[in-house]
């Protein structure tokens, strides 16, 4: 990475990604280089900001290829081996154009190549290399251990070995891929550069002091995470909470398309983009309402694992724990001052450092990020689904501090004692929240469950239905015991199921999505009481038509029904029992018609098996006078359903149009 473009400028955001800036020096045509990831090509190169402050221009910004380390080398037109590179090199440069110092002297000419020479070395001899050089029209050779100097005067073996060679370096850092700058202007100039890269989210965490009469104080801090390879020296550091939009686009390889192969009496069509349709959510609201109470000053009692309280003069002569000298709260407003820079940007919200920041590479470090008093006390909320017998030990929390506060945990000390730990949700200023830190053990809550139906409240008969509406009605009593020697406020979140609240029911203090919130005032080793009912409508049915006078008797005892519609109703069933008489009627003749039926079968059986004599004639003639008059019966029998069905369906009518005609509403 080059060092005249440090990073001045970074911005963290919460959804995995960091801006950097970066300013520097240029002078002339300079070229400069920065170090990327593999990984974070895309969002470079999506991102990307160069900008000459100073009157120049940016010509171009070049990057290297995806192709593999091998195919680069393939392509070059030099090879070096790992051995012999010197003599190798200029065996492969067989006319360029060279100078060479030899001793005092400067030669200018053209490689012809190099040649192994035995020189003498005492009694025996040596094999050196010799380069062999074309200058003007002579043929001179040099021991290359006498070289000292040797440049290239050809442009492009120059080019060729400083391609080869950064190649070559860039294959150490396997994952790092190089960005060169190409500036163009005059003098010394101020270079900008910005981009967007892959960076982990920065966190939030959070102290709440409380001390018995002072206000609480929330202390913020922001960890940021430095994953690259370059430090951060004395960068202005910027956190926004919020989150915008960001995905992965990929530039950086190289893309292909697929032509179209076009004959000559025909074309091809080009296909039709269409853009994705892009959604967006909503967060949830919450129904708010302002404290009852203004300041910590009021806070009722310290949660049972505190420490007994100390006045102000105590904590100056005894100071922080096991030693002497200020008290925590004063050490931390005096080391941990922090003025914090805000911003609101949109929808987002903008935490500046307002000193300057260093993070070396692969370390992570704490930045204080807020330093404020808030508006807040401690009280104890009560949930059936979080613990059954005991409530939570909370701070209301109104966000006062004017800030947003990114959600975090939170680490509760109370008269310099840790007293517990809380989550936070992200806090717009003047949100109001319960941060619930610990098990209140010194107050008991008990649970009565129960459930009846109400009176009925109103009746409405229409279309052949008496509809009587009533409530059903639960009843859930908390019966809560401070067993503590200092007074409590209590809230109790009771469940909302789709039920409405009863009248005789107390207000509740506020309302959330899922809960109603009761406020209860504890005594010091008291108890309180809280019946919460609730109701929901329901109905009872009652089919007009199959009524009888017990019914009707038993509505006008209940007032469900006035003198008037019972004598209506009266009527009805007087009708529905003519009706239902005619039918039985119809049903008695319908069963003697069967009997007559199974009697003439059984005649005709018996006549069939008489045989011949005087005797078995009269038999038979009496069975045939018999038939005679069971089938004067039958006809007179069908003549009488006849009657019978046409008066029943009349009737049948008639009630019909009776119990429709029939409307009644009493609210009782």
């Amino acid at each position: 990475m080059t060092t005249n473009l440090r990073i001045r400028r970074v911005v963290l955001y919460k959804h995995g990604v960091g801006y950097f800036e970066r300013r520097g020096k240029v002078s002339g045509n300079d070229t400069l280089h920065l170090d990327f990831k593999a990984r974070d090509m895309n969002d470079v190169l999506k991102s990307l900001t160069v900008l000459d402050l100073s009157g120049g221009s940016v010509s171009a910004v070049s990057y290297d290829s995806t192709k593999p380390l091998e195919q680069l080398l393939a392509e070059a037109t030099i090879r070096i081996p790992e051995d012999g590179s010197l003599t190798a090199l200029l065996g492969q440069i067989k006319g360029a154009r060279v100078r060479v110092r030899v001793g005092g002297a400067q030669v200018e000419g053209s490689i012809i190549g190099l040649d192994s020479l035995a020189v003498a070395a005492g009694e025996t001899s040596l094999m050196r290399p010799f380069l062999s050089l074309l200058v003007g029209a002579s043929l001179r050779t040099f021991d290359i251990l006498d070289v000292s100097e040797l440049e290239f005067l050809d442009e492009a073996v120059r080019k060729d070995l400083e391609f080869y060679l950064a190649t070559v370096l860039s294959s150490y850092k396997k994952d790092s891929k190089r960005m060169a700058i190409l500036t163009s202007g005059q003098g010394e100039r101020e270079l900008f550069v910005s981009y967007v890269v892959e960076s982990p989210v920065w966190k939030t965490s959070y102290r709440i002091l409380l001390d018995e009469g002072e206000p609480p104080l929330l202390q913020g801090w922001a960890l940021v995470d430095n994953t690259g390879d370059e430090d951060w020296v004395d960068v202005k550091l910027s956190l926004i909470a919020g989150l915008p939009v960001s995905f992965v686009h990929d530039l950086y390889n190289p893309r292909y398309m697929k032509r179209p192969v076009v004959e000559v009496t025909t074309e091809a069509a080009a296909a039709p983009v269409i853009p994705e349709e892009s959604f967006g959510s909503a967060g949830d609201m919450m129904m708010e309402k302002e404290m009852a109470a203004p300041m910590m000053s009021a806070m009722p009692a310290a949660a049972p694992m505190a420490a007994p309280r100390r006045s102000r003069a105590e904590k100056a002569m005894v100071g922080g724990p096991g030693r002497g000298g200020p008290s925590r709260r004063e050490a931390m407003e005096t080391s941990a001052a922090v003025t914090t820079l805000t911003k609101e940007v949109g929808d987002l919200f903008e935490y500046g450092v307002d000193r300057p920041v260093t993070v070396h590479r692969n370390q992570s470090a704490l930045v204080p990020i807020l330093h404020k008093p808030f508006e807040g006390k401690r009280v104890l909320l009560y949930n059936r689904a979080t613990r059954e017998k005991n409530p939570m030990a909370c701070i209301e929390l109104k966000n006062t501090t004017g800030l947003t506060l990114e959600g975090g945990p939170v680490t509760v000390s109370e008269d310099e004692r840790y007293v517990g730990e809380a989550m936070l949700d992200t806090m717009k200023p003047n949100d109001r929240r319960f941060v619930p830190y610990a098990v209140e053990l010194g107050c008991v809550v008990s649970i009565e469950d129960h459930t009846e139906d109400g009176p009925v409240f109103r009746v409405a008969v229409n279309s052949g239905m008496l509809v009587a509406e009533y409530f059903h009605v639960r009843r859930t009593t908390y019966l809560s015991r401070n067993k503590g020697q200092r007074a409590q406020v209590l809230f109790v979140e009771h469940p909302r199921q789709g039920w409405e609240l009863a009248k005789d029911a107390p207000e509740p203090a506020e309302t959330t999505d899922g809960f109603w919130r009761f406020k209860r005032e504890l005594a010091a080793g008291g108890q309180d009481s809280l019946t919460v009912t609730e109701r929901t409508r329901g109905q009872r049915q009652y089919l007009i038509s199959s009524m009888g006078l017990d019914q009707v008797s038993y509505f006008v005892s209940q007032r469900f029904v006035d003198e008037k519609m019972a004598g209506a109703l009266k009527e009805v069933v007087s009708q529905r029992e003519q009706v239902d008489a005619l039918a039985k009627d119809e049903q008695r003749l319908q069963e003697e018609r069967n009997q007559l039926f199974r009697d003439q079968e059984r005649i005709r059986s018996n006549i069939e098996s008489l045989k011949s004599g005087a005797s078995q004639r009269e038999l038979a003639d009496r069975f045939v006078s018999k038939l005679n008059e069971q089938e004067d019966r039958l006809e007179a029998i069908a003549s009488e359903l006849e009657k019978l069905a046409k008066q029943r369906q009349e009737a049948q009518k008639a009630l019909n149009r009776r119990i429709q005609a029939l409307s009644y509403t009493a609210d009782l």
